[in-house]
């Protein structure tokens, strides 16, 4: 069953279960129960990826709590044509490190992994074998970085994702969300993807309003629920 537990050496959680797919929900009762007998004391996260009724409610029955939800929006490619003027980006490069990473920590303060992205998260996402600095689009106001998308190509099945996007908050209300978004998959669509793909919180309204607005819908979503125990 693909269901892991972890031990983090920092952060809030003294262990955290992850039940991804495809899973036997006739066992999960189960499994969970025996993956809690390894978590320490302490507070355990669980995240479940596809959450549906059925797994939601034998982890509810657990004493498990929910609190977050991570949607799996898709959208087909390429874009319909646009009647609003294309903005102009260019690829990542090693001389961009420090102000995407100072970009990054201000867009995403409030985020629980990526706001904490440091230079070391950085270069090990660069030693991945997905990571192409042409698809890591950034987008500038002469000197200045004010915004990114960085992508990344899935092979199996063939996907285009957003991996992160942001815009400064200094250029918030710009409306330069929409058209980043776009220049990310466009470059996606032009490498031979059909289908984009990207993560965003449920309750990050006006990123699912942009979202909307370019043709995503939802395809599933994740779920993070929290058991304390003494």
């Amino acid at each position: 069953m693909p269901l892991t537990v972890d031990h983090p050496e920092t952060g809030p959680y003294r262990s955290v279960v992850t039940i991804a797919e495809p899973r036997p929900t006739h066992t999960l009762d189960d499994e969970l129960t025996e993956a809690l007998d390894r978590c320490d004391q302490g507070s355990v996260q669980l995240w479940v990826h596809n959450v549906d009724d059925q797994v939601d409610e034998t982890v509810r029955r657990l004493g498990f709590t929910s609190y977050r939800d991570l949607w799996q929006l898709r959208c087909p490619l390429p874009l319909p044509i646009s009647d609003q003027p294309a903005i102009t980006t260019r690829a990542f490069t090693a001389a961009d490190s420090q102000d995407f990473l100072e970009v990054n920590r201000r867009a995403f303060a409030w985020h629980p992994e990526q706001g904490a992205l440091s230079a070391d998260d950085l270069a090990a996402r660069q030693r991945e074998p997905w990571f192409d600095p042409n698809g890591f689009r950034l987008l500038h106001d002469g000197e200045e970085l004010i915004g990114f998308c960085w992508t990344k190509i899935h092979t199996n099945p063939p996907l285009g994702e957003i991996y992160a996007i942001a815009v400064d908050p200094s250029r918030h209300g710009q409306g330069l969300g929409g058209p980043l978004t776009r220049a990310g998959l466009d470059w996606l669509a032009e490498h031979g993807l059909d289908t984009g793909m990207l993560y965003v919180e449920s309750d990050n309204h006006a990123a699912n309003a942009v979202y909307t607005a370019l043709g995503f819908v939802h395809h599933q979503t994740n779920r993070a629920y929290v058991l304390d125990r003494p």
